[in-house]
């Protein structure tokens, strides 16, 4: 069997959910921080290849309650919540990850042709 255009799209909003999980899960943040951190992340994202969009939330009581005794805390993966758009030729898959039972969880959550 090939791989179509419709598993394509669905590969490359799970290499952009992974990638930006590993390359900024660990980033120091304090709550000053959180807002351009998001943005940072979003635009990050937003330049590889086939993302139509996605947006970066950061839960920011979650910061609040691991900041050190020097101001800040590590980005983890359960203070992220994202959506994200990818178009692969005529597929829309619309992704994302959010905390659920404790858990960081990648998923897609529709696929449309377009």
């Amino acid at each position: 069997m090939s791989v179509t255009p419709r598993d394509k799209a669905v590969f490359e909003a799970g290499i952009k959910l992974g990638a930006l999980y590993h390359q900024f899960v660990g980033s120091p943040i304090s709550p000053k921080t959180v807002d351009s951190l998001e943005k940072a992340i979003s635009q990050s994202i937003s330049v590889q290849p086939f993302v139509k969009s996605i947006t970066v939330h950061i839960d920011r009581d979650m910061v609040m309650e691991n900041l050190n005794s020097f101001g800040y805390t590590e980005l983890t993966g359960p203070m992220l919540t994202v959506d994200a758009v990818i178009r692969y030729e005529n597929y829309e898959v619309f992704a994302g990850m959010a905390l659920k039972d404790g858990y960081p969880l990648m998923q897609v959550k529709e696929v449309k042709e377009a």
